[in-house]
């Protein structure tokens, strides 16, 4: 970019935590293009697991964890993303123009920037330790903030969402195609996608705590510490009032913001998208847990047992593979040109 843009280091380091986002199945379905005073994010179609995510939503959310990831790391550097969001109707791949203006940062995305590196999906359990009120609240002006409603499932509302997660796990588990494509995309050891081996739980039948997805040869041992049900475990539902494209982008752009705010508060997270990838099964969470709105995600937060290692970060594909001028950048399969 020019002079008075972003450098090349800039958005070189922009995008690297960019693209530290969580993603489905760690596919890392986003690409993109630099322009001459522009970034551009796209989705990547073929990185879409059509038995997880038929309807690509989970692709959408994803890819909007990245972007607010993206302006989180610009803003840390000093320069304020302004985002044009689907700007071209006709190319639905095409998710946001970025252009920059110069603007300090303030104390609040220093942190959420310094979280970016730290933060990792933890599938294991939890402490008994409660998480206060007081944390749950800027979590939740967090999510407010990109247009999206959090809701603390309690009660009722946790029971029929534990319910939910249930029917959805023995779903998948009987269906042979999802347990193919899960396999496919899970027991890792030196990819640069996919979920490692070494981030998974080992499977132990411990009662009372929410099952989990079979990822393929975990190894990841359960701390002595954890607690043996998930009662003190957080469940929080993100729901938009709408459910089309620019909803599900901007409920990707909200998991980032609650993912990174919980991060920086100590406390370890786990996205649980099951229950909302069969239709039903979320029409179910819509209609006994985020009262009528459009739940697009579910993330499980909780203190990580006292003596819990941390652990290793997921592995990233090069930036040479996702990052690429404007005028040269091909979508994946030669479906056209970046514009």
């Amino acid at each position: 970019m020019d002079h008075g843009h972003p450098d090349s280091f800039t958005v070189n380091t922009a995008v690297a935590m960019a693209v530290r986002a969580p993603s489905v199945h760690n596919s890392q379905p986003w690409r993109w293009a630099v322009g001459y005073r522009t970034l551009h994010l796209y989705a990547d179609p073929a990185r879409r697991l059509p038995q997880t995510d038929p309807d690509r939503r989970d692709l959408l959310i994803s890819c909007g964890a990245a972007l607010h990831h993206a302006r989180i790391g610009f803003a840390a550097l000093g320069w304020e993303a302004d985002v044009h969001r689907l700007p071209n109707p006709a190319e639905p791949d095409h998710l946001a123009a970025i252009e920059f203006r110069r603007r300090e940062p303030t104390a609040g995305e220093v942190a959420l920037a310094a979280a970016i590196p730290r933060r990792r999906t933890d599938r294991r359990r939890h402490s008994s330790w409660g998480v206060p009120r007081g944390y749950l609240e800027p979590i939740a002006e967090a999510v407010a903030d990109e247009g999206v409603v959090l809701r603390v499932a309690e009660g009722a509302e946790r029971y029929y969402l534990a319910t939910a997660i249930e029917e959805a796990s023995q779903r998948h588990n009987a269906d042979p195609a999802y347990r193919l494509e899960l396999a496919a995309w899970s027991g890792r050891r030196a990819a640069p996608d996919g979920v490692p081996s070494r981030n998974t739980p080992l499977p132990d039948g411990t009662p009372g705590t929410l099952p989990a997805r079979p990822f393929a040869d975990p190894e990841l041992a359960e701390e002595p510490g954890a607690a043996t049900e998930d009662d003190e475990t957080v469940l929080l539902v993100l729901s938009t009032a709408s459910d089309d494209l620019m909803s599900r982008l901007r409920a990707g752009e909200a998991t980032s913001a609650a993912l990174l705010t919980a991060t920086a508060f100590g406390l370890a997270s786990c996205p649980l998208t099951e229950p909302l990838e069969l239709p039903d099964v979320r029409r179910t969470v819509e209609q006994k847990v985020s009262a009528g709105s459009f739940p697009q995600m579910v993330l499980r937060v909780g203190w990580a047992p006292a003596n819990a290692d941390p652990l290793p970060a997921t592995p990233r594909r090069d930036l040479a593979d996702v990052l690429a001028p404007l005028d040269t950048a091909q979508l994946p399969g030669g479906a056209g040109r970046w514009h």
